[in-house]
């Protein structure tokens, strides 16, 4: 059986192989640090190709540390394991920033699967076929708030936190309840997750975009 959701096909997270997510903890603050880049691209992150590889490197940007991709007709990812119960630190924020939206991109249709930045919740499953994802978009055309299942396999949704290209060249600031937001996609409660993962990707529309992210954080 083959899926190809640029995600769901990452097979490396059973239960018994995971590798806990090394993360700065802030006990006061209730915050669990995925990344900020401060110190470089961390090894903990590994790369997961699904044709080329989108370039990823650790740049300054407005006096911060951050990760810039730069994908040119490529799609590859970068993912970090985790052994987390998503219902003790339910909040997932970041930072991105895009140059530009992907005009030929199209969330309904496997042609389109294209975004300039988008943020995974993985939650791996013993039985593959049952491994889901939660793919924070930044929609191409799919207006914000959207909720749509992967054109490639209902397994993964995606979400529209940011659309269009009007906010395009600043940094945003998001916040997500990945408890409310998987019950909204799958109907039921989420179980333990196995990775966040990041990706610029334009292999389908075979374009190019450039993406930017920062201060992944898991809260309470």
């Amino acid at each position: 059986m083959r899926f190809h959701p640029k995600w769901l096909c990452y097979s490396g997270l059973s239960a018994g192989l995971a590798l806990l997510l090394v993360m700065s903890v802030n006990a006061d603050a209730g915050q669990l640090l995925v990344d900020d880049f401060e110190r470089g691209l961390s090894p903990a992150w590994t790369v997961k190709s699904f044709k080329g590889e989108t370039a990823y490197q650790v740049v300054t940007d407005e006096g911060r540390r951050v990760l810039r991709a730069d994908s040119r007709a490529a799609a590859s990812g970068l993912i970090k394991k985790v052994d987390l119960d998503p219902h003790d630190y339910p909040v997932l924020s970041w930072r991105w920033k895009v140059a530009a939206t992907i005009p030929q991109g199209d969330e309904r249709t496997k042609a389109g699967d294209d975004y300039a930045a988008r943020v995974y919740v993985i939650f791996p499953h013993w039985f593959f076929p049952k491994t889901r994802t939660l793919n924070y978009i930044w929609a191409n055309h799919l207006p914000a708030g959207t909720f749509l299942p992967n054109a490639h396999t209902g397994n993964a949704v995606m979400i529209a936190v940011e659309s269009g290209p009007d906010k395009a060249g600043r940094w945003l600031a998001e916040r997500r309840n990945i408890v409310e937001d998987y019950r909204r996609a799958f109907g039921e409660e989420p179980p333990r997750i196995g990775a966040i993962a990041v990706m610029t990707d334009t292999d389908n529309t075979g374009t190019t975009a450039l993406g930017w992210y920062d201060d992944l954080v898991l809260s309470r």
